[in-house]
């Protein structure tokens, strides 16, 4: 496939609080250096990194730092990171809201963005002037946009208001209009940053079921900025992560948000007290791990694996009635299911002692992914006493199955993966 945008290392540099260089004899010697010697901007190699959460140690700071790489014709691409990653400067690059201060950009073929509320539209005029006049600056006659204007109307949903000022549209219908314009007026290359966010879960389906459609249909080039994760998987077939302005991670959706989800963590498969940490009430947790059934805990552990999960501990004293409840949770934090000691912990007296249980989970039932445990243990003496409760107690991720070299590796939808017998009769 033909390369559709392609960054060679481009950076940007912003001054802090300042337009200028901040003085009248840095700005002659910027002016001096770049514009009759020829030569870089003297003050580019003066920055520190672009992290938000620390304190300034210069008055100049890198809002994207050596970024490199190239999207192909039909990709749709999902650009991930935390607030003032640099994901916005890079649209606005692209988009020449703004250049860059080192490195070029190539793009190929008509842009159309939506990188903020109401971005392109002239606040006085109506919906459908804004139309016709963004048509224009990209480039189409009023004939092609005549042809498209009654789509993109309907699109929006905003036909009621389409000839008022869009000064007296709300954040959500200028969203509306916004997106429909851009994605109905055939660009090349679409560029949408987070503002899909202010629109309400009707119209963020539909709009990513037609961005689905231009990339895939029409061939379309997509760059989507979100911090919804499970639209940038619905979307985007790549994923690139930025840091601090920094590319760190590109590559394959499921892999990249997996890596951004989990950030700088480390999976705790397993967890062993000399001293037990999580007690309470006459409950001591010794001991607690997830591990490929036979194996060590230091083993890799595929969805195509058995997998045992072992508690160890002790009662400090005699329970009428003992049993734990475990709930899994997925990469976002989302509780997918619950399960507890079994039948047979379950109104059993328990005496005082040390304790082991093991569950296993059938194979190919979790798909691939990180998952987490949150921890409960209960006694009850006539109503349910909780001893002890811990979220996260363990972590562990599990790799994708095996397959021939050239085979699937994409990942199916959902955290389980059960497999059913299906009877199939041949009736005729």
């Amino acid at each position: 496939m033909p390369t559709a945008i392609e960054f060679n290392n481009i950076s940007k540099l912003y001054r802090l609080g300042l337009v200028s260089s901040g003085t009248l004899s840095h700005d002659l010697e910027r002016w001096w250096k770049m514009n009759i010697l020829g030569k870089e901007d003297p003050f580019l190699k003066v920055g520190s990194v672009n992290d938000r959460s620390k304190a300034a140690d210069s008055d100049y700071v890198w809002a994207l730092k050596d970024i490199d790489f190239k999207v192909e014709q039909g990709d749709v691409v999902g650009i991930i990171g935390k607030n003032g990653a640099g994901k916005s400067t890079l649209l606005k690059l692209l988009s020449k809201v703004t250049g860059p201060t080192t490195g070029t950009i190539k793009a190929r073929g008509r842009i159309a963005s939506l990188l903020e509320v109401g971005t392109g539209f002239h606040s006085e005029l109506t919906g459908r002037e804004n139309i016709y006049m963004n048509g224009t600056i990209l480039g189409m006659t009023k004939k092609e946009i005549d042809s498209k204007i009654d789509e993109i109307v309907d699109f929006s949903g905003c036909e009621r208001y389409i000839d008022t000022p869009v000064k007296r549209y709300s954040s959500g219908m200028t969203v509306r209009l916004g997106f429909a314009v851009a994605a109905h007026l055939d660009p090349e290359i679409l560029v949408v940053d987070e503002v899909l966010a202010v629109g309400d879960a009707e119209f963020q389906k539909k709009a990513i079921g037609k961005m689905q459609d231009v990339s895939k249909g029409e061939g379309r080039t997509v760059l989507f900025v979100s911090h919804n994760m499970t639209s940038i998987k619905a979307l985007c077939k790549r994923g690139i992560i930025l840091k601090n302005g920094m590319l760190v991670d590109d590559g394959d959706v499921d892999t990249v948000v997996t890596h951004y989800l989990r950030g700088d963590n480390v999976a705790e498969n397993y967890k062993i007290w000399d001293t037990p940490e999580i007690k309470g009430k006459g409950f001591e947790l010794l001991e607690i791990g997830v591990r490929k059934k036979g194996g060590g805990y230091s083993d890799v552990m595929r969805m195509d694996h058995e997998l045992e999960l072992v508690m160890r501990y002790r009662l400090t004293r005699p329970m009428n009635s003992f049993w734990i409840t475990l709930h899994m949770k997925n990469e976002q934090g989302n509780k997918i299911f619950s399960f507890s000691g079994g039948s047979r912990c379950y109104d059993k007296y328990h005496e005082a002692g040390e304790y082991l249980q093991t569950c296993i989970i059938p194979a190919g039932f979790l798909n691939w992914g990180n998952y987490a445990i949150d921890f409960m243990a209960f006694n009850q003496i006539n109503n349910i006493d909780l001893l002890v409760e811990d979220n996260d107690i363990i972590s562990f991720t599990l790799a994708n199955r095996q397959v021939a070299i050239g085979g699937y590796m994409g990942k199916e939808p959902g955290d389980i993966t059960p497999k059913f017998d299906f009877v199939e009769e041949k009736l005729k």
